[in-house]
């Protein structure tokens, strides 16, 4: 799905949020709808039990507590069952359910615009039309952290030119390229997962495949740097790859199995380890054990 169009929906999600947020008298015309069906259906079924679902809250005694002389009163609590559930569970569910999602997704609109602009689809609207002269802003201040050069004026330049490139560029001939992914492991006590490669057909229409032909031409180097550190970082986000749960599900397994001999400031280190197997794979082991030696002498006797 296209990011632009997922944030608008989520604007959309918001806003119906709102509207229903306070609206407790359709909410309960439904809940009595629904447990008068459920009453009528249970007195139809023959040889059932003889259940009935109550169609109002229980009624509790409120607690009151003696004031001293000269002590300010509290607020009273509500007595009224329907009420105290309207405004304690009611409101307050979707107050938070509206808050979070406005502390999640709304905030990051501008760069979930400028992710907009790196999708093929919107190449022809970019080729036609000059961007705003505040576009992929606050793309520009993510990746300026690990590239100075990556300036709103170089990386607009760089998205002008390959945007006019890309119908020549994705003529080229890719039929299929490598990704990597995450498969659930087998069953057991511990939720283990597995990073496989895998071989996908190439659409010519995503960002992924924008990224394969700057690989495939090797122009993250020179032409296009600054346009394929955008790509890394945008296929990097969990927002393009669902992979939120299963990050955490690798964090949980390291710490599990390394709990007795983990300090803090190795644990990004075994996650990197866990996360990039097919790198860790690919190095030579005398190499390593070469390097480990280097760091003291009783190493050195204890390898070499």
């Amino acid at each position: 799905m296209e990011i632009l169009s997922a944030h608008r929906m989520v604007i959309a999600t918001q806003d119906s949020l709102k509207k229903i947020t306070r609206d407790f008298t359709t909410v309960k015309a439904a809940a009595d709808t629904f447990v008068k069906w459920g009453n009528e259906n249970l007195e139809e079924r023959e040889g059932g039990a003889d259940i009935e679902v109550e169609t109002s809250l229980p009624q509790k005694r409120t607690k009151k507590k003696k004031n001293m002389a000269g002590e300010m009163a509290q607020d009273e609590a509500l007595s009224d069952a329907l009420r105290a559930y309207e405004v304690n569970v009611h409101h307050s569910i979707l107050d938070t359910a509206s808050e979070a999602i406005h502390r999640r997704f709304m905030t990051h609109g501008t760069l979930f615009a400028d992710l907009a602009c790196l999708d093929p689809r919107n190449f022809d609207n970019i080729k036609t039309t000059d961007l705003p002269h505040n576009a992929l802003q606050d793309l520009s201040k993510c990746l300026v952290k690990f590239d100075s050069r990556a300036t709103v004026e170089n990386l607009q330049s760089e998205l002008k030119n390959f945007a006019g490139q890309w119908d020549r560029l994705k003529a080229s001939h890719m039929e299929e390229y490598n990704t990597r992914t995450v498969e659930d492991g087998s069953a057991g006590e511990e939720q283990e997962t597995d990073i496989v490669n895998k071989s996908c057909a190439s659409c010519r229409n995503c960002p992924l495949c924008c990224f394969q032909v700057l690989r495939q031409f090797n122009m993250l180097s020179d032409a296009y740097h600054i346009l394929g550190l955008a790509y890394k970082y945008l296929l990097t986000l969990s927002l393009t790859q669902v992979a939120c749960e299963r990050t955490f599900s690798t964090l949980k397994f390291i710490k599990s199995r390394l709990r007795s001999t983990l300090s803090g400031d190795k644990l990004e280190t075994f996650l990197l380890m866990a996360t990039e197997k097919d790198v860790l794979m690919g190095l030579d082991s005398d190499m390593i054990i070469d390097r480990v030696a280097e760091k003291s002498e009783l190493m050195r006797k204890l390898l070499l």
